[in-house]
């Protein structure tokens, strides 16, 4: 735990428990909003292939969380620890062009 303290630069154990309560709500609710916004463009598990359907169910989630881990973060103060972890992470996906350089 402390060495994903120090990585992170966080001081307090509160705020360590607040970062992990958020990335466990954010799993959450990514997975549950992604499904109804498959259904919604005619893609369910019945009758879609499963290999299409899970992989763009992949590939919605994943905008989907990184968008919902901001909103959380920013509910529970923690804004700017997740506004910098969700730029390195588009960083490291190869989007780096388009995420603003670190400071």
């Amino acid at each position: 735990m402390e060495k994903l303290k120090q990585r992170w630069g966080i001081t307090s154990n509160w705020q360590m428990g607040v970062i992990l309560l958020v990335f466990a709500i954010t799993g959450s609710t990514a997975a549950y909003i992604s499904k109804p916004i498959l259904t919604s463009i005619g893609l369910d598990r019945a009758t879609t292939n499963p290999f299409i359907y899970w992989v763009l169910y992949i590939v919605l989630i994943l905008p989907v969380y990184k968008v919902i881990l901001i909103c959380v973060g920013t509910i529970f103060g923690q804004h700017r620890f997740f506004w910098n972890f969700v730029m390195k992470m588009l960083r490291r996906m190869g989007f780096g062009s388009l995420v603003p350089k670190d400071k």
